[in-house]
């Protein structure tokens, strides 16, 4: 049956009448449009449906509706909304749905049926959505997608702040970009800028890179995040750990700060430090603050350090620099004694296994001290193990005489150093060859004290100590008694005894250096708690109408449901495992 057009009028006036109440009472929904009628079937409901004029239209302090049809409960202050449902807030949110109910005197919407919520710069896409208006959040928990103007984002459970413009994930939450893919156990989502915050163990994929954290944060639009708690990088041949990291997908390029770790998996090398900067694109690395770089070679571990490391090249053909205070370590295997060096500047060519000592260097193999204006070092490519030694200008080999009387000393133009089993075996002096050795006999006394000049100089070495010389081109020289040998004449021109210097552990690449400040890490805390989205309630205290599709539990929080990590639950946890701590360790001294 149609209502006459002057019944209408009546009852809205009257409806209009009705909203004007004490402060104390509810605001009451008001309908602007859509023809009444009224149903024998639904006696507490007015009906409205969309005319020729428009879609039904109502409004509720600040909140606006359009639907197909509603079912108006005016004793409850109610609204069931069918039919391309549209609810507005001012100019944050456009909710659409095929079914929606609105309680005005709770102020609290539920959305059904294909639901999509617009804000400024976010889609959200639902099959069920809660909207608290007091609170100003939405709520989902049958899954949702977020479209982003970068990126797309799903989860299990969501929730949006419209204050904050915060979307809040939790559960399988995934960002899906054409660049990369985000995977995390719960993130928050900042629609205005793009911000991701990462809480748990989370994962950003892309072509060229893994990021690895329990803690981030990532810009979604510029591609760029910082990470802690656990973080790494992966590139192709390349993970970056660290205390603290910066990430820019864009640049390829990442640095890190604190307790640094570089792994290169190809050459089965390790850089530590306490600074780096990693740029994928250029196969660079440079790490700085007590910077040592680590190979593995012959099963043995040889450790380059400077001030500063620089590693460039591609996999197969790795370049090592150091610079500045450089110190060279390898300890050897079984009896071997260690081979270690320091110089200003320091040069490794992983691939054709030569390392350059430069500026000032200094080389000890065993008890056997080397120095010239550079000094090469090679390795055999197939075995790893030391091959070659090359001293240039002003080459000058010094070990002390077993019994400490004084020291052997071999000097010349260039030194050219064999190896055998990684010690030293054969040492050739070209070129001005000068030599004082220091003879003993089976006893190990002293009997005479060679000083040769030679055109080149042979030495032959057994357990790193020399053993036999010999002489090509013999100018002058001869052995002369101790006796005869005076102690000023004992030492060759350009002798500088290093031997405190030496290194003779992994902790003596770092004698004499102190340890580098280290700058304090600005963590990414877990969000504070905002407590659930429902209120934990009793039925009767929820005020839902009877009409409602909705069930008492419908509103209420699930156990089985993930939680959010805070900082406060994390604290109480943290609080938990000490309590069980100090039980546990009286539990232990009452026994």
């Amino acid at each position: 049956m149609k209502i006459p057009n002057y019944i209408f009028l009546i009852l809205f006036f009257f409806g209009s009448l009705a909203v004007a109440q004490t402060p104390q009472e509810k605001q009451k929904v008001d309908i602007k449009s859509g023809y009444l009628e009224k149903k024998p079937e639904f006696p507490d409901a007015i009906i409205y449906t969309k005319d020729e004029a428009g879609q039904v239209y109502i409004v509720h302090e600040g909140i606006e509706m359009w639907c197909d049809q509603a079912y108006v409960y005016l004793k409850e202050n109610f609204v069931k909304a069918y039919g391309s449902v549209r609810i507005t807030q001012a100019d944050t949110i456009n909710m659409r749905s095929k079914y929606a109910e609105y309680n005005g005197n709770t102020q609290f919407a539920f959305a059904s049926g294909d639901v999509v919520m617009k804000e400024p710069k976010t889609t959200l896409k639902t099959d069920t959505l809660y909207f608290d208006r007091i609170k100003q959040q939405a709520f989902y928990r049958t899954g949702g997608t977020v479209i982003d103007t970068a990126s797309t984002l799903t989860s299990r459970i969501g929730r949006y702040y419209a204050k904050d413009k915060k979307y809040q994930f939790l559960s399988n939450v995934v960002i899906t970009n054409p660049d990369y893919i985000v995977n995390s156990p719960q993130l928050d989502f900042y629609s205005e800028t793009g911000g991701a915050y990462l809480y748990g163990a989370s994962t950003i994929e892309s072509d060229n890179s893994t990021v690895y954290c329990d803690r981030g944060y990532y810009d979604t639009r510029k591609k760029t995040g910082h990470f802690v708690k656990n973080s790494r990088v992966d590139y192709e041949n390349r993970i970056l750990y660290g205390d603290s990291i910066y990430f820019d997908q864009e640049k390829s390029f990442a640095s890190a700060t604190n307790n640094i770790k570089v792994l290169d998996t190809v050459n089965k090398s390790i850089i530590r430090g306490h600074y780096a900067e990693v740029f994928r694109a250029k196969d660079s690395v440079f790490i700085t603050k007590r910077a040592v770089a680590i190979t593995l070679r012959d099963n043995d571990s040889i450790y380059v350090h400077a001030d500063t490391l620089q590693v460039t090249g591609k996999p197969e053909n790795r370049i090592i620099k150091g610079f500045y205070r450089a110190r060279l370590f390898k300890r050897g295997l079984g009896n071997e004694q260690p081979t270690s060096g320091k110089c200003d500047s320091i040069f490794v060519d992983q691939k054709s296994g030569i390392t350059k000592l430069l500026r000032n260097p200094v080389l000890w193999t065993g008890d056997n001290q080397m120095t010239g204006d550079t000094i090469h070092l090679l390795s055999n490519t197939v075995t790893e193990k030391l091959d070659t030694l090359k001293v240039f200008n002003n080459a000058f080999l010094a070990q002390k005489d077993t019994l400490g009387t004084g020291y052997n000393q071999t000097s010349g133009e260039r030194l050219i150093g064999l190896f055998h089993n990684n010690e030293l075996d054969t040492v050739n002096i070209n070129k001005n060859a000068q030599v004082i050795f220091f003879s003993r006999d089976e006893e190990q006394k002293l009997v005479g004290i060679n000083n040769t000049t030679s055109s080149n100089i042979q030495m032959y070495l057994e357990d790193q100590q020399v053993r036999g010389i010999r002489f090509i081109k013999q100018a002058k020289g001869k052995v002369y008694p101790p006796s005869q040998f005076p102690e000023n004449a004992r030492i060759l021109p350009g002798f500088n005894w290093r031997g405190e210097e030496r290194l003779l552990t992994v902790e003596d690449l770092f004698k004499g250096k102190p340890r580098p400040v280290l700058p304090k890490i600005n963590g990414i805390p877990l969000p504070e708690d905002e407590g659930e989205f429902f209120e934990e309630m009793d039925e009767e205290e929820l005020d839902l109408p009877p009409e409602s599709k909705l069930k008492p539990e419908d509103l209420q929080n699930r156990e089985d449901d993930p939680k959010q990590r805070t900082r406060q639950s994390e604290e109480q946890q943290e609080g938990k495992i000490k309590n069980d701590s100090i039980l546990e360790d009286n539990s232990e001294e009452n026994k």
